[in-house]
């Protein structure tokens, strides 16, 4: 897959018949490739090179950076910000909305804001609380949650109006987002949790991480059952462990992230248990690769960035294929096939 009409940053692609959004992640899971998403750290600083200097290391392994809102109720640069940073050269990002800090006055307009500087993929949370981060005095808002977002956002698109009823000129062109997580039981009923975030309007699903590749197949099998394969594209959580420390720690303190003993042991029993940490990451990339109904994976690797390119390399997932970044042409990596 090639697009060879790649505009100037800030000039969106035309839509092809089918797609909602002008975005090359649309293209690229429509289009039938693995996709590859990531996440960038948001600077807790108003310099933009530091923003720049984050999503460069992705350059040629994904197709979108998502930009985070607040994650775990913490206060960094908005997500807004970031993503206005990123279409400014022509990175493609997920732009997340967390409904945790603000209504849905504030919602709506970032969401034409977003889409008026490029922002072709939104993600539509509910957001941590407040008592999780580092503002535990804050005032939480959840005027709204994921699925109401979900509705909102898919209003102000298709039916160019406000929920106030009011008209908009010129709709947001966008593709959404929600997040699921397959591996808190019963697996059953986050599949049904999944369908009704579909019926809101989800189009695209980033999981929690995983590591439990059979729990996964089971909610595969689920999501199958509804009937849901061809109407949304699910993108799995992965990220690679620096030691078995780390993991058990996450394993106890990070709700929904499953995470089984073998893999504890594994990289107990690892000579080097970051390097172990990336190969198990890798041969969990390929194994969910094989999974029907798996149309990418979403690679969170926090504080470990560098290792993404080593990771998507190694599993193979990507065939050749070379995500769009700026200066891609220049890049020695461009004997692999352009997308």
């Amino acid at each position: 897959m090639r697009f060879e009409d790649e505009p100037v940053p800030g000039y969106p692609l035309p839509i092809l018949p089918g797609h909602t959004s002008p975005g090359r992640l649309e293209r690229v899971l429509r289009a039938g490739e693995f996709a590859i998403t990531s996440e960038l750290a948001p600077p807790d600083s108003a310099d933009p090179e530091d923003v720049y200097r984050r999503a460069r290391i992705f350059d040629g392994y994904v197709d979108a950076i998502n930009a985070t809102d607040g994650s775990g109720a913490n206060c960094h640069m908005s997500s807004l910000a970031v993503c206005a940073l990123l279409t400014r050269v022509g990175y493609a990002p997920v732009m997340q909305i967390s409904c945790r800090d603000k209504n849905r006055i504030a919602i709506q307009g970032d969401i034409l804001g977003g889409a008026a500087m490029g922002v072709c993929n939104i993600l539509c949370l509910t957001g941590d609380g407040v008592q999780a981060g580092d503002h535990p005095q804050a005032l939480p808002v959840f005027d709204l949650d994921s699925m109401s977002l979900l509705q909102t956002a898919r209003t102000l698109r298709d039916e160019h109006r406000f929920l106030s009823g009011r008209k908009i000129s010129y709709a947001p062109r966008v593709l959404l987002g929600a997040a699921e997580n397959p591996f808190a039981q019963p697996v059953q009923f986050r599949a049904q949790r999944l369908a009704k975030k579909v019926a809101a309007g989800a189009q695209f699903i980033q999981t929690q991480y995983c590591y439990d590749v059979p729990l996964l197949k089971e909610f595969m099998r689920h999501v199958e059952d509804l009937g849901l394969l061809d109407k949304v594209f699910i993108l799995v959580g992965v990220g690679p462990f620096k030691s078995a420390k780390a993991a058990e720690w996450i394993s106890a303190h990070v709700p929904g992230v499953h995470i089984p003993p073998a893999v504890i042991a594994r990289l107990k029993g690892a000579s080097d248990q970051a390097v172990e940490g990336r190969r198990l990451c890798t041969d969990l990339v390929q194994e969910i690769r094989a999974i029907r109904g798996v149309h990418g994976v979403h690679l969170m690797a926090y504080r470990q960035e560098e290792s993404v390119a080593e990771i998507i390399d190694r599993s193979g997932v990507l065939a050749g294929r070379v995500p769009w970044h700026p200066g891609r042409g220049e890049q020695p990596n461009n004997d692999r096939k352009a997308s």
